[in-house]
């Protein structure tokens, strides 16, 4: 076939370890052959950030901006064995804060169906997607350790050089302390982010929180939600058949549970972290979900929702075979080429890849899989397939669309 042209490029950020390597079979097998790719490339590996001081995802981040569509690969968010392992200037932030922060935008996570691979809470017949915000809170928190005794003081210098003080704690021996922030810009885009998602693919919307516990904290977050949507949701909601509502985050988990699924959960940063992960794994595996970055400006920032890979790394730099899951990581490149399309408006940019997420699907269904899917399918005899051999399957099948 004649490879599909691409008007305008969109971000590559690179990443590290096993998701690196699956980067570079995924784009030299399943892409490369069908389409001229045109991107803007940036190495978001911890060894260039380091080299660049992190200057390479913000400047990564910007390019987004500039571009609309990003696709990015999983990246080490180091401790402090990351530092002495790589050797690094110092323990970088997050690069995934650092751009969610820079593009002030919503993450909306969801699981990939594919039969066979049924999830662990049996009820949940449709997918629940995830929204995370994406500014703030831990991810961009001030750390300190407490030597010994002494006051803890939270202190607030307004621009005249008045000040506020409230006590955190007084200690008497060693401790430790944290702080958070975050604006009220950035939780009203979260907030219209999640009710224009809603909106767009007809679904219930829920947000929870702590308010009972955090009471200026996360119960502003609960007001500002609620002023936005009376203020310029609340019709069009009615309008759409579609309900938002607003509950505490552990009568979230247990309404959850007994759901049947089919709609958005609206999380803080790190709330959206963890139950990502928790809807990801009932639901086969980290490997399995779609993750985008939207800005209110509509700028799109696709990813996997996983980590690196760490343990099939260190195998693979032995010497011996793994078998890494690769769907999340495709599906980021399809959503990123779709979005491309759509932007540009070519149609064939758009078929590729809704063509390559259904061969990936297909694969699985007719029984050829990675080993973390193989040990949970309700497929019969599994065939357990290598990184390569799983990516090399799907091009396969992708041919086949194409012959």
């Amino acid at each position: 076939m004649e490879k599909i042209k691409m008007n305008t490029p969109l971000v590559e950020m690179d990443g590290d370890e096993m998701t690196r390597i699956l980067w570079k079979m995924i784009k030299d097998e399943l892409l490369l052959p069908f389409i001229e790719l045109k991107t803007e490339y940036y190495d978001l590996g911890l060894g260039c950030r380091n080299e660049t001081n992190d200057q390479v995802t913000i400047d990564s981040a910007n390019a987004t901006r500039k571009y609309g569509v990003a696709v990015k690969c999983a990246t080490i968010t180091p401790n402090a064995a990351r530092v002495e392992e790589y050797d690094l200037k110092e323990m970088w932030k997050s690069p995934n804060g650092t751009i969610r922060a820079i593009l002030d935008g919503t993450v909306f996570r969801t699981p990939i169906k594919v039969k066979g691979i049924e999830p662990c809470v049996k009820n949940w017949e449709k997918p629940i997607t995830i929204a995370r915000h994406a500014y703030g809170d831990v991810y961009k928190n001030v750390e300190m350790k407490i030597p010994g005794a002494g006051k803890a003081e939270l202190v607030f210098t307004a621009a005249d050089g008045t000040q506020t003080k409230e006590t955190i704690f007084e200690f008497d021996g060693p401790g430790i302390i944290q702080g958070q922030h975050n604006v009220k810009t950035s939780i009203e885009s979260f907030a219209r982010s999640c009710f224009n998602y809603a909106l767009d693919i007809r679904q219930d919307l829920w947000f929870a929180t702590k308010d009972t516990i955090s009471k200026k904290y996360d119960h502003t977050f609960k007001d500002i939600f609620q002023e936005v949507f009376d203020k310029e949701y609340k019709e069009r909601f009615e309008q759409a058949g579609i309900t938002y509502f607003y509950t505490l985050i552990d009568d979230a988990v247990a309404r959850v549970m007994k759901s049947s699924g089919g709609f958005i959960w609206a999380c803080k940063n790190y709330d959206g972290d963890v139950m990502s992960d928790m809807i990801s794994s009932a639901c086969g595996s980290l490997a399995m979900m779609t993750s985008v970055l939207v800005s209110p400006e509509g700028v799109y920032e696709y990813e996997a929702a996983h980590g690196t890979v760490q343990r099939h790394y260190y195998n693979h730099l032995k010497g011996e075979e793994t078998s890494t899951n690769s769907v999340a990581t495709i599906f980021a490149w399809t959503g990123a080429l779709r979005k491309r399309g759509e932007l540009d408006h070519l149609k064939e940019l758009q078929d590729f890849a809704d063509n390559l997420e259904a061969a990936c699907v297909e694969t699985i269904e007719s029984g050829k899989m990675t080993k973390d899917l193989a040990l949970i399918t309700e497929l019969k005899d599994p065939v357990v397939l290598s990184s390569e051999g799983f990516i090399r399957a799907v091009r396969e099948q992708l041919q086949k669309k194409y012959a």
